[in-house]
């Protein structure tokens, strides 16, 4: 995400083909442990692309598998609901032997 983001921030910066040393000044502006790997696999992916396209498409995907996560949140919370439930359950059958005016 780091790589991105500097390559991202070299685009709004004007610079509309960044090369590996501007990502890296970038990432060293902030303290960022530079990965040569990750920096050459993103510049070899975007080559040639235009950015506006590159978002347009990320967002899509990005529709598509947030509707699909909905499914998957409602499960999550159905089992706090159980877990809720349980300790519930649990707290019912202890033995209370005090007063709270003691």
């Amino acid at each position: 995400m780091k790589v991105i983001a500097a390559y991202l921030l070299a685009q709004l910066g004007g610079n509309s083909n960044p090369s590996s040393n501007d990502l890296k000044k970038i990432l060293n502006s902030v303290g960022a442990e530079i990965d040569d790997v990750k920096i050459e696999l993103l510049l070899s992916q975007v080559e040639g692309k235009d950015i506006n396209e590159l978002i347009a498409a990320g967002k899509q995907r990005l529709a598509s598998t947030t509707c699909m996560s909905f499914g998957f949140v409602d499960v999550v919370e159905e089992k706090k609901e159980e877990k809720k439930v349980e300790k519930v359950e649990e707290s019912d059958e202890e033995d209370f032997n005090f007063s709270l005016f003691d």
